[in-house]
């Protein structure tokens, strides 16, 4: 399996860090573009650095590196997360603005048909907001998928919180993992 991982400017890079670290252990191919705000939010709000974070990935790339193998539907991949996906970087994809690697390579998925997940944290949202989303949830490739924790699985700390989201993502792709308790009825 290969995956395109971008983490763009939103809060919440833990959630991209996080499934960084799992699609490593599980040995998937991962191709990671960091936005500039990504790269920020990162050092804001972790104690990671951004080279631990692109040493998780296969391969990374520049998000002004327009001729990046993800920004051609001839590279195959399987398909694209955006965790965490900026509202700016959610408009930009909902309006095929291609204006950086990250909106490009989350365009050629759309058009190719291959899986496109975007993980939005942000709140309140606008109507604008809600319109994009609603835009990209019409086509058949993209999934809108908030960073919305639940709580059926009891969840005692952050990194459970964070784990069953990041797992939310993973059963996209079908990709197994046991970062959560499945739910097995009350």
């Amino acid at each position: 399996m290969r995956l395109v991982v971008a983490i763009t400017g939103a809060s919440g890079v833990i959630y991209g860090i996080r499934t960084l670290e799992v699609l490593s252990r599980l040995k998937i191919d991962t191709h990671l573009i960091i936005t500039e705000w990504g790269g920020k939010n990162i050092k804001i709000e972790t104690d990671k650095t951004g080279d631990y974070v692109k040493s998780l990935a296969t391969r990374c790339y520049e998000d002004d590196n327009m001729a990046a193998p993800v920004s051609s539907g001839s590279f195959k991949v399987d398909g694209m997360i955006v965790i965490p996906c900026s509202t700016k970087t959610l408009a930009s994809i909902a309006n095929a603005f291609d204006d950086s690697l990250v909106s490009r390579a989350a365009g050629v998925c759309i058009k190719e048909q291959r899986k496109l997940v975007l993980v939005p944290r942000e709140t309140p949202l606008s109507k604008i907001h809600l319109e994009n989303m609603a835009k990209l949830a019409s086509t058949s490739a993209a999934v809108i998928l908030p960073a919305m924790p639940g709580f059926y699985h009891r969840p005692k700390t952050m990194d459970d919180l964070i784990n069953h989201l990041v797992g939310k993502v993973l059963d996209q792709f079908s990709i197994d993992h046991s970062l959560f308790k499945r739910w097995s009825g009350g």
